[in-house]
């Protein structure tokens, strides 16, 4: 919802597809990474996300 209203494109992912993935965010889902750094994880605030990406 939030990426919709900036207009920014998002890519969801499966840990499940990607051991690596996996191993590294497995006990953090559902986690959000914005330029390949964790931005939320467990609990989305649409805020900080919003946040995020506005800088």
């Amino acid at each position: 919802m939030v990426c919709a209203e900036l207009g920014f494109t998002w890519v969801e992912l499966s840990i499940l597809d990607d051991p690596a993935l996996y191993d590294q965010y497995w006990e953090r889902i559902p986690v959000v990474l914005v330029d390949e750094k964790i931005i939320e994880f467990w609990r989305i605030d649409p805020e900080r996300l919003r946040g995020a990406l506005s800088e």
